[in-house]
């Protein structure tokens, strides 16, 4: 097999990766992790065609997922009681299919949390564009509990920003933890 043969079959840095791919990353994340990350997607998403304000739309909705597994992944190599510089385990995708750019993250929860987070979503996947953006501007003059991490507020910005409902699921693992899954469209 020769050097040109080889190139043509495979991409040698990720085997069978989509070519639509913009970006994976799968493993612990912490803030300086998301703001390293966050430099590859906007160069990648600026290689695209897609307009300055999908772009935007993109890397806001990234940085929102990858903040979440920071603050409420279940698998964390930092004790619970620390609430900064947190390193936790999840993996996030952006790609390009059809026309729509996919941005989906993963990150293990317990059932607890679970439960908190499924009436603050489901609402935003039967709320109108104009709804969510109401939302939007009352949680920015709402003020957030002490517990809250501002993950509501991500919620909304994800919805805000997606141009058809967002998608969730929780998928049992072991332990009695659940895969977290979220899915917008650009």
């Amino acid at each position: 097999m020769t050097h040109e043969s080889l190139s043509q079959d495979i991409n040698p840095c990720f085997p069978g990766l989509d070519e639509n791919l913009i970006f994976f990353y799968a493993g612990y994340f912490s803030q300086n992790i998301i703001n390293a990350i966050g430099d590859s997607v906007r160069l990648r998403i600026g290689q695209s065609d897609a307009s300055g304000s999908v772009r935007r739309k993109i890397f806001s909705t990234f940085i929102e997922m990858a903040q979440n597994i920071v603050h409420y992944s279940s698998d964390s190599l930092t004790p619970p009681e620390q609430t900064n510089l947190e390193m936790r385990a999840g993996s996030v995708l952006v790609t390009h299919v059809d026309n729509a750019f996919l941005i989906l993250c993963a990150n293990p929860v317990s059932q607890a949390f679970a439960e908190q987070l499924t009436p603050q979503l489901e609402p935003l996947r039967v709320m109108s564009s104009e709804q969510i953006k109401d939302a939007y501007r009352k949680a920015l003059r709402s003020e957030t509990s002490e517990s809250s991490k501002g993950a509501g507020l991500g919620l909304l910005t994800i919805a805000k920003d997606s141009s058809a409902p967002i998608e969730y699921g929780f998928n049992p693992m072991g332990n009695g933890m659940l895969m977290f899954t979220l899915k917008a469209t650009i």
